[in-house]
């Protein structure tokens, strides 16, 4: 908001997300911007009014929040006509820290490189103070002038997340490319750990949002007594599909490796969020273990 109004752009608001209205609103005011979290984007490419917005006018989308399997981002750049760029911030760097630009080639699934007055490493899992081998699986650290210098009155909370050197741990578990651009892999602590492996939920989504029927998905652990945790995945289909958890299984086999496989498919009709449309894998979780 603070950037529009800085620039002097125009800003169109509502007071709650509804996506028929947004795609009403992106024709009728020709907006050139459309920025959202990938819940929003869901639901527009599922809303019956699609087929007949207007969206002409978009020069590109931004999305933020939360992980998009690469299937949805290559869905909204055909049907909405501009780049999808993915960002990457938190409340502790005051906004975006790091972004593509409009110019670049596209790399879905990448949230791009650090901005000015940024930097980012990608930290070894079990010794933060080392770097992740190349192209390895690593948390997120990032350093800069709008790093956060702590949390208020929480001394414990600032000595666990950010270290003597200023890196700032941000729980988000991410690889570099050789050219340096970032992919999200998952939230550390949304890792299922299913028989002594590491199962991220993000990479189960991306395939099962690849099935043309799923608009919507999640997956979630749930305690199991063999395995310890197994990997859970609540689908909200297209309107009107006809798919089966069969039918979904059977398409996660030619993908994924067999310890991934997701072991139930529960289908709902939407899926918790919060107040800025973000999946809540953990009411999923919650919600499981008290079933």
């Amino acid at each position: 908001m603070n950037a529009t109004f800085l620039v002097g752009s125009r800003l169109i608001t509502t007071p709650r997300f509804d996506a028929a209205e947004a795609l009403r609103l992106i024709g009728e005011e020709k907006a050139t911007l459309f920025e959202g979290v990938p819940t929003m984007f869901y639901q527009m490419l599922a809303h019956p009014s699609i087929g007949d917005a207007d969206l002409s006018s978009l020069t590109r989308c931004t999305v933020g929040g939360q992980t998009m399997p690469t299937a949805k981002i290559n869905a909204v750049t055909s049907r909405f006509g501009c780049p999808l760029l993915e960002l990457w911030g938190m409340t502790e760097v005051a906004g975006p820290a790091v972004t593509h630009s409009p110019y670049w080639s596209p790399r879905p699934g990448s949230i791009g490189l650090p901005m000015p007055g940024f930097e980012t490493r990608i930290a070894d899992l079990e010794d933060s103070s080392r770097d992740a081998a190349p192209g390895a699986a690593g948390e997120l650290m990032v350093r800069g002038t709008m790093v956060t210098k702590g949390y208020w009155r929480n001394e414990a909370a600032t000595k666990e997340t950010i270290n003597a050197q200023g890196w700032l741990a941000t729980g988000d578990i991410a690889r570099a490319d050789k050219d340096g651009f970032i992919f999200i892999v998952d939230r550390k602590k949304d890792m299922i750990i299913a028989a002594g492996y590491n199962v991220y939920p993000a990479e189960l989504e991306e395939v099962i949002a690849m099935h043309p029927s799923v608009a919507m998905v999640a997956v979630a652990g749930t305690a199991d007594e063999e395995k310890g945790e197994i990997a859970q995945a609540f689908v909200v289909p297209h309107q009107n599909a006809v798919l089966s958890e069969e039918d979904l299984i059977a398409h996660c086999r030619k993908h994924l490796a067999s310890y991934k496989i997701p072991r139930k498919v529960i289908f709902v009709e939407d899926l918790p969020k919060n107040s800025t449309g973000k999946i809540l894998r953990r009411s999923l979780r919650e919600a499981q273990a008290s079933a």
